[in-house]
């Protein structure tokens, strides 16, 4: 039986499934890897970065935007996200002495990304390759590696491995900084927790928005990148026309286009990113948008329905937060007759250059 005829079996998801209920197990492999990841952060504090460029694409590239948090707020330095094609198409050859190049890529095998790593190495760079695939050409490229150690992923939608590479990004940037991976240590048993008390809730959220046609996701600060996903997989597993934004941007104009007909998935937790939205939510509710909040603070904001996720740290707070939306893109997939295992038109592996 071939791999595609395996996915459209009986069983629809099953991967996709098995795949986010694998985290919890993920992550505490990965915290126990967490000396190695503080050696190589060690060898990037030493060298002290003036400041730090981000190059990734598909969801990992709403893993740079939470690791640009992470490096902004934590690091204090400042962050760019790389323009692949800048060098690709365009030839640009910046000097990068004394900067950070964190190359974020699930497989390690986008064109694109090993040649900016191997260009902004030859000019000066650090740089550091954050992948799945240990034995891929980008790690083979960069000068330092981390490993997400993920485990393969079948489904097509990817979510172990961006769990993970969430978690190795805090551990890695967080040792830049001296931290010992404090706020991370409880993650497998939060994620688990998180999993078990929210089915019931993502399960009526997916009888809820069956039928939408268009929804909008939104968060403020860590969570921005959470929304970004969220809108990824609702597109690519249940075929929505999902469209992110920061809480803030919301207000500058799309909040025109958001009325009675609109579901508005909205990051909110127990933090300052939190705290935020609670009036960028007040004004979407004012306009009868349907509204489900995901996070450790929903009581606290204007909403339709309530996820509701364990308390946490707010920079690791997209580690839990994510799961429930991975779980409502998987039963929001399959209430609507489709197979998550295999999108329509989708490869796991996208090579761009």
């Amino acid at each position: 039986m071939t791999e595609a005829s395996d996915r459209n079996s009986a069983d629809p998801g099953r991967h996709m499934r098995g795949e986010v209920e694998e985290q919890p197990s993920v992550f505490e492999g990965l915290l126990a890897e967490r000396p190695g990841i503080a050696e190589i952060a060690g060898i990037i504090a030493q060298r002290r970065p003036r400041f730090a460029l981000l190059a990734a694409r598909g969801s990992s590239d709403h893993a740079a935007l939470y690791a640009k948090y992470l490096v902004e707020v934590l690091l204090e330095l400042p962050v760019g996200l790389v323009s692949p094609s800048t060098t690709t198409l365009y030839g640009a050859s910046p000097d990068l002495t004394d900067v950070l190049l964190l190359s974020i890529s699930q497989s390690g095998g986008s064109p694109d990304l090993v040649e900016v790593t191997e260009t902004g190495r030859s000019n000066g760079a650090t740089t550091v390759a954050v992948t799945n695939n240990p034995d891929s050409a980008l790690n083979a490229t960069a000068e330092l590696s981390v490993d997400i150690r993920a485990g393969t992923e079948r489904a097509v939608a990817a979510t172990k491995s961006y769990g993970a590479t969430l978690l190795a990004l805090y551990l890695l940037i967080d040792a830049v900084r001296g931290g010992r991976g404090e706020h991370a240590r409880g993650l497998p048993e939060l994620a688990r927790t998180t999993l078990d008390t929210s089915a019931d809730a993502v399960s009526e959220a997916a009888r809820r928005y069956r039928f939408a046609d268009r929804m909008v996701t939104t968060g403020r600060g860590y969570s921005s990148a959470t929304a970004a996903e969220a809108a990824l997989k609702l597109a690519e597993t249940s075929y929505l026309s999902a469209r992110s934004y920061s809480g803030a941007d919301l207000l500058h104009g799309p909040i025109a286009a958001v009325d009675t007909e609109t579901a508005v998935l909205a990051l909110c937790g127990s933090g300052r990113g939190g705290e935020a939205m609670r009036e960028v939510l007040s004004t979407v509710h004012e306009r009868g948008a349907d509204i489900c909040a995901i996070g450790s603070a929903t009581t606290r904001v204007d909403a339709s329905h309530r996820i509701a996720v364990p308390d946490c740290a707010e920079e690791v707070a997209p580690l839990l937060e994510v799961l429930p939306v991975q779980r409502l893109a998987l039963e929001l997939a399959l209430a609507r007759g489709g197979d998550p295992d295999s999108p329509r038109g989708l490869n796991k592996v996208t090579r761009t250059r």
